[in-house]
């Protein structure tokens, strides 16, 4: 089976490209030439006819991630699943099944079952978890065992694995030799990777068999994302010598994936100020020739525990701004505990807006719906404001909650609404009709 990029440079549009041109507005032909440089992905299964079609890259809408997964402590594949469909509900564009506790089998199994969105995961969550149970220590992890697995979850229905095949010697002996980190190692897969070379003196067999990675990818069209396993855990190690390096490797092996025939993107943070965001994407869309960059938040500072999710889609809007084309989303437990369904919930509905607002900024063409919610705000027409808005239900539970004694108005304002008094100024205004549409 060959893959989108192999077909796109052979100058076939498949049904995929097809469908992310229509959803995008874009030429099927642009598509396929984004998708045959490797500027544009599109998760696919073999076995998941039904799955939904994203694209994800260069020109297209900035797509939102949601992670679920059990854990240690918590393994409830009930609230899992209600957290998968929730998401599918909340609009998000991609799943990550990343649990960590249970029959992790058996979790994902379900998981792929209940939703139709591009499911991805971590397959070092699952090597490392068995191998601990097996012999009591992770760090006899046997790698063959590691490609049988990645291959079984391809199997099940896995469209992209964030795989951690840029931490090598070289970038751990960065870390070594800088000496210190404010925030240490906050990837769980990255660590246990870290930990392993360390106890078997060995190089990371992802990076040294980094061929066979992309052979099992390719087999299933599957998306090959490059973990961050390095990633800033602190805005203070923002760009450190050890995350850099890590980010050099990955960006190489986006562009040997690629010659290779598979679908690449490349991971990013984790915790960067504000005035670091888009050099952060500068560098990577750069060196890795343009590579999708799938980025978690980032989180512009370390203080907002309890808020995560607010800081996260800051951080958010201005990676979506700069050029990162897959966001996950940061729910407002991250750093206290695993997320509930009013998390996952909330995280969504907060990095779906932040990458709109970074999408508005980014690109004046898709401002239209921005004028069209103005002029229903402008015209007191509260019921075609409430279609056009991102979240209508949680607007008209609040308009609900609190009906103002004139139904034109709102509680806010009541008797002193500047939009009824100012009404008769745009009586005769040309810049749009009643619909909220611009005059012809």
């Amino acid at each position: 089976m060959k893959t989108q990029l192999e077909l796109a440079r052979e100058g076939v549009v498949t049904p995929q490209m097809i469908r992310v041109a229509e959803d995008e507005n874009k030429d099927r032909a642009l598509i396929r030439e984004l998708v045959g440089r490797g500027e544009i992905v599109i998760p696919v299964h073999p076995n998941r006819p039904d799955q939904n079609v994203v694209g994800i890259g260069t020109g297209l809408r900035t797509k939102v991630n949601a992670s679920i997964g059990t854990s240690s402590d918590i393994k409830d594949i009930e609230l899992e699943k209600r957290k998968a469909k929730i998401a599918e509900q909340e609009q998000a564009d991609t799943l990550m099944e990343l649990s960590t506790g249970g029959n992790l089998d058996t979790v994902r199994r379900e998981i792929l079952d209940v939703t139709n969105l591009p499911v991805g995961n971590v397959p070092l969550y699952q090597a490392f978890s068995e191998a601990g149970c097996k012999y009591r220590n992770p760090n006899k992890l046997d790698p063959e065992y590691l490609f049988e697995l990645i291959e079984r979850q391809l199997a099940d229905g896995i469209s992209f694995m964030a795989i951690h095949c840029g931490i090598n010697r070289f970038s751990i002996e960065r870390l070594r030799k800088q000496g210190y980190r404010y925030g240490g190692l906050v990837s769980k897969g990255g660590t246990f990777m870290v930990s392993w070379m360390e106890y078997n003196n060995r190089e990371n067999p992802l990076y040294e068999q980094f061929d066979r990675v992309c052979s099992l990818m390719k087999k299933y069209d599957a998306v090959l994302s490059l973990g961050n396993g390095i990633r800033a855990g602190a805005i203070h190690d923002s760009h450190d010598r050890a995350q850099v390096a890590e980010m050099v490797i990955n960006c190489e092996l986006a562009e040997i994936g690629r010659d290779m025939g598979c679908q690449m993107m490349v991971e990013g943070p984790g915790h960067v100020p504000l005035d670091e965001i888009a050099g952060n994407i500068m560098l990577e869309k750069r060196m890795s020739g343009n590579a999708p960059y799938y980025v978690l938040g980032p989180l512009p500072a370390d203080s907002g525990a309890g808020y995560d999710h607010i800081t996260a889609a800051i951080g958010a809007a201005g990676s979506a701004r700069h050029g990162a084309d897959l966001i996950c989303y940061i729910t407002p437990a991250e750093h206290l505990a695993l997320p509930n369904e009013d998390d996952v919930r909330e995280g969504i509905r907060a990095t779906r807006l932040a990458a709109r607002i970074g999408d508005i900024a980014a690109d004046p063409a898709k401002r239209d719906l921005e004028k069209r919610v103005a002029l229903a705000r402008r015209d007191t027409r509260w019921d075609d404001q409430m279609e056009l808005l991102m979240f209508p239900e949680a607007a008209k539970k609040i308009r609900k909650d609190r009906t103002p004694e004139n139904q034109r108005t709102c509680t806010m304002c009541g008797d002193f609404c500047a939009m009824e008094r100012g009404a008769s100024l745009f009586a005769d205004d040309v810049r749009g009709d009643k619909t909220g549409y611009p005059a012809e």
